[in-house]
């Protein structure tokens, strides 16, 4: 498994996640109307990206 630094960030269409603790889901703006949520993940935290989106370019 891949090991990133503090910052670094993952994008996907769906990305399975599993922690120790975790916060309780707050509401976030993204764009103009649309909204997202938000949670924390604490304590031994790992994140699969399940299925990637198909128009992020590949770096």
């Amino acid at each position: 498994m891949e090991c990133y630094e503090e910052g670094d960030t993952i994008h996907g269409y769906r990305i399975r996640a599993e922690a120790r603790k975790i916060s309780d889901p707050r509401v976030i703006a993204k764009s103009g109307r649309h909204k997202a949520q938000r949670i924390i993940l604490t304590e031994n935290a790992e994140a699969i990206i399940e299925r990637k989106l198909g128009w992020v370019p590949k770096r």
